[in-house]
This record gives structure tokens, C-alpha cells and sequence, in this order.
């Protein structure tokens, strides 16, 4: 890691980067079930009410799809003490167990195998989530259900490439909408790992794949750089990409990419209208159109004669890339 930033011009010391790795303290979500004192019987969260209960540290993965519903027979099966529990459950039938962010300690019985989770979602989707979920420098709760977000971008990143029919990838020239969102993201991303920041980067990536997937952006002036920018944090899929784009050299070898300023320049601005201070409609006009110009295109328009009902207006304040303000 320390390696690919060096040979891309960001070149964080090895100590402090371990450092950082280290304060990136984890949290676990641990789960508990009640137990009425006494007896072998189990009471769900919502029906403790004034009952007298004991919460007692279940494993995690006794519980159903990541969320808080108690697997039963798994419960059962999971201890010889607990083999002929009984249950108070909820009135749609669910044992609702209770859940609290403490330390990941095996004692607490709220430890994730990553093996488990690269298993089931895959390695990428493992590092990915663990950059979103906060600075490495602070400490942050652990919870599976959030897996499927990361999951579910890498398989949206993935369609950019292929459809349900295969490789879609093409040589067409890309709009400026589409340069627009891959120079915004690469900017975005380069300052984000100077910093350390790799949460934002993450979730700059889903915004640009949301942009490029609303674009219906399949082509490959956008698409290699972009997968050279996702490299780094999910590197198993950039690779796969990278060889069916035609590559045939790792992409650990390829140039980071830098954005180009000319890409990000805004050609036309929404202002808002208001009339005496107050914002009555929106209107969109070209960057380098002057003060004058749009205060004779505001009075020309047809909302602003309906707003003025025949009255003269007594000043048009224009403020460049912000405001128009209509004083009657």
C-alpha cells in the first residue's frame, strides 16, 4: 500500500501509517437475550416491560440476516444449558434480542470472522467497508447489516463494464457530463488520501458510479481511468476489470490518474429568483453572461411580470453565481 501511494506521489512514512492503522480501533455490535431470573425462559426485548430479567452476551451469528431477530433453533443448538428454553416472544412471533456497541472481545461473543465475510461478500467488499466506516484515527462500531451497502456498489460498478449479456464497454467519446463526474471524483479521491480520508473517498465513488449509471456511461475514456482510481481500494475487481478492458501488465503499474481543471468549469449557474427577499422561482444562465445581460433577461421573463402585476421594479440586484433579488 505504502508503495503504490510512493510510486503515485503520495508518500506517507511507514510508522505513521501504522500508527494510524493501529488507533483504528473497531467496535462490536453485541447482542443480548433476557432471561427471566431463575428460570430457563427468555423474554424478547419489546415484552421485558417491568419483568425481572438477566441480559446475557449472545454470539452474533446466532441472529437472522444481520439483523436483530434470534435464530431459536441455532440458540438452542448453540449450548447444552440452553437446549430446553423457552420463550416469550413478540406478537408477530420474533425473539428481539438487544444490541449495544461495546469492545470486539470473543468473552462478548460479538467477534466477525472476516473469513466469513469474504466468504460470503468478498474480499473487496471487506476492505471497502471497513474504509466507510469512519476515520481510521477514530474508533467505530461494527455492523454487519452495513455490509450490503458496499456490496451493492461494487455490483453497480460492475455493470458500468458488463450487462446481462456481457462486455459493454465502448469507444465512444464520452459527454461532459461524464468528464465532469470522473475529474470531480479524481480530485476528490487524490486529496482524500493525502489526508487519509479514505471514508470520503468511498463515498465519492458511489456518487460518481450513481452519476456515470444515470448517464448510461459505458465508455472506456471514462471507465479505465476509473478503474485505475478504484484500484487501490478494491483491488481484486480492479484487476478482473483491468484485464478485460485489454490490459495485460497488472494495473498496480498503471499511472494514477489527475484531474484536469478544464473538466470541472461550470457552464451555466442556477440562480434564484426572489422578489423583495423572497425566492419566488429558478433560473439557469451561462457563467461569463454579465450582471447586465441577466437583469434584461429577469425582466423579460414571463414569471417576472407576473410576480411585478404591471409594477415598475425599483432595483435588480445581481450577485455572479449567486443570487437575483428583485426590490418592487
Amino acid at each position: 500500500w505504502n508503495k503504490f501511494l510512493k510510486d503515485r506521489g503520495f508518500a506517507p512514512t511507514e510508522e505513521p501509517f501504522k500508527k494510524l492503522i493501529n488507533q483504528g480501533m473497531i467496535l462490536g455490535m453485541s447482542a443480548f437475550v433476557y432471561r427471566l431470573e431463575g428460570t430457563n425462559t427468555f423474554v424478547s426485548k419489546g415484552q421485558i416491560k417491568d419483568q425481572n430479567v438477566q441480559p446475557i452476551h449472545v454470539d452474533i451469528s446466532l441472529l437472522k440476516d444481520t439483523s436483530d431477530e434470534l435464530d431459536i433453533d441455532k440458540f438452542k443448538a448453540w449450548r447444552k444449558e440452553f437446549a430446553d428454553a423457552e420463550f416469550i416472544l413478540e406478537e408477530d412471533g420474533k425473539y428481539i434480542t438487544g444490541r449495544e456497541v461495546e469492545k470486539m472481545s470473543k468473552s462478548k461473543s460479538n467477534v466477525v470472522n472476516p473469513d466469513d465475510i469474504c466468504e460470503q461478500y468478498g474480499a473487496d467488499t471487506l476492505r471497502l467497508y471497513e474504509m466507510f466506516l469512519g476515520p481510521l484515527e477514530q474508533a467505530k462500531p461494527w455492523n454487519t447489516a452495513g455490509i450490503s451497502g458496499t456490496y451493492n456498489f461494487l455490483r453497480k460498478l460492475w455493470r458500468l463494464y458488463f450487462s446481462e449479456s456481457g462486455w459493454q464497454v465502448t469507444e465512444e467519446a464520452p459527454t461532459a457530463e461524464m468528464l465532469k463526474a470522473l475529474h470531480k471524483t479524481i480530485k476528490k479521491v487524490n486529496e482524500d488520501i493525502q489526508s487519509f480520508s479514505f471514508n470520503t473517498s468511498v463515498s465519492q465513488f458511489m456518487i460518481c458510479v450513481n452519476e456515470l449509471t444515470a448517464l448510461k456511461c459505458h465508455h472506456r475514456a471514462i471507465l479505465e481511468p476509473l478503474a485505475v482510481l478504484v484500484a487501490p481500494f478494491a483491488p481484486h475487481i480492479a484487476e478482473e476489470l483491468w484485464k478485460h478492458l485489454g490490459h495485460n501488465e497488472s494495473i498496480t503499474y498503471a499511472p494514477y490518474p489527475t484531474h484536469e481543471e478544464k473538466y470541472l468549469q461550470e457552464d451555466s449557474k442556477e440562480y434564484p429568483v426572489s422578489f423583495n427577499g423572497k425566492v419566488r422561482f429558478k433560473r439557469a444562465f451561462p457563467t461569463d453572461m454579465s450582471a447586465a445581460e441577466i437583469e434584461q433577461a429577469i425582466l423579460a421573463d414571463p414569471q417576472t411580470a407576473e410576480q411585478l402585476q404591471g409594477k415598475a421594479p425599483k432595483k435588480v440586484i445581481v450577485v455572479p453565481n449567486r443570487i437575483i433579488n428583485v426590490v418592487s
